[in-house]
């Protein structure tokens, strides 16, 4: 990961030991980096990996839904649809902000902004 904050775009990242995940309810505490602009948390798959083994092990964490879709183009770029259920159960409007970020190789976050 570069120093450059993928969220303010200030190159403010540094190494940190406490950064802090939530995950239904339950913090953990893992290596990664923070950005001294915004302070917004990042950490790398391999963390991400050994919080979801342990949270996994504690039963907190479930399966992933992995449903397969595929992209479509528009004039404007890739589009990927959202389920209709996903959409209702998450109280989906449309018009909703969405952050999207990059993790690893092949994986896509998307994050519903607030």
């Amino acid at each position: 990961m570069k120093n450059e904050c993928p969220m303010c775009e200030k190159e403010s990242l540094t190494e940190v030991d406490d950064a802090v995940l939530e995950v239904e309810g339950h913090f953990f505490v893992v290596k990664g980096k923070r950005c001294a602009s915004c302070g917004e948390e990042f950490v790398s798959e391999k963390e991400g990996q050994k919080m979801i083994e342990i949270a996994r092990r504690l039963g907190i964490w479930g399966e992933p839904l992995k449903l397969h879709r595929k992209l479509s183009q528009s004039a404007r770029g890739t589009v990927l649809r959202i389920p209709t259920d996903i959409e209702k159960s998450m109280k989906l409007k449309g018009n909703d902000e969405v952050l999207i970020s990059k993790i690893g190789r092949n994986k896509l976050l998307v994050e519903i902004g607030s």
